[in-house]
């Protein structure tokens, strides 16, 4: 009955460090969110926890490998990851995505197997990698970066062209956020567009607001930072 009992603690706090580094990356629009890091957790240590419940099952019966189970999450895990890579043109984001994906379930596994202390310190060196690191990565090369925030109608392939524009500027987009535009614009059916962008030298930026707004569907065009 402990064990059950624990069993039951392991998979709960499994959903809270999954939950704690999937709301890092809700908040930053990335594909995989708040569900999906629980969700990868919560299964790993599942996995886990039947992975040791089967071994004990058959303790001494056989020479079965308690870690078996568990191994098959750690290369599974690279599917959800190859799913979160995409292209854009030249550039290719969501590796950060992918790697927390891996990373979580490593969580997950440990907390399964009840190592809880390297669960809560990974959990913890993982939201610090993501969310400090990367506001200090912008710090400290904040010359190079700036968001460009698009206000525009959606058309098909309308994020694709933007893209190869921007690739023609020698521009790299670094982050995609797309949110509802304000509702004075909303009976257009626009919606706001902002990228986060680096740049390898100086850059026009007046130019590249003009460039950008002779696309089709562009209503205003800023840029922040």
């Amino acid at each position: 009955m402990y064990y059950e009992w624990e069993s039951v603690l392991r998979l709960a706090l499994s959903c809270l460090l999954g939950g704690i580094i999937g709301f890092e990356r809700q908040a930053n629009h990335k594909s995989a969110g708040l569900r999906t890091n629980v969700l990868v957790c919560l299964g790993s240590c599942l996995i886990m926890l039947l992975s040791q419940a089967l071994y004990e099952s058959v303790a001494g019966q056989t020479n079965a490998d308690p870690a078996r189970l568990a191994a098959q999450v750690v290369s599974g895990i690279g599917f959800l990851g190859a799913g979160a890579i995409m292209k854009e043109g030249l550039n290719v984001t969501g590796l950060t995505t992918a790697a927390c994906l891996w990373v979580v379930a490593g969580v997950g596994l440990a907390t399964g197997g009840g190592y809880y202390r390297w669960a809560i310190s990974a959990t913890g060196m993982v939201y610090i990698t993501l969310a400090v690191m990367y506001r200090l990565d912008r710090w400290l090369l904040r010359e190079n970066y700036f968001t460009l925030i698009i206000d525009m109608v959606e058309h098909p392939g309308q994020i694709s062209r933007i893209s190869s524009l921007l690739e023609v500027l020698h521009l790299k987009i670094r982050g995609i956020r797309m949110k509802t535009d304000p509702e004075s614009r909303k009976e257009k059916g626009a919606v706001t567009l902002e990228l986060d962008l680096e740049c390898q030298k100086a850059v026009d930026r007046a130019a590249v607001i003009d460039t950008v707004r002779t696309l089709r569907g562009i209503i205003h065009v800023e840029i922040q930072g």
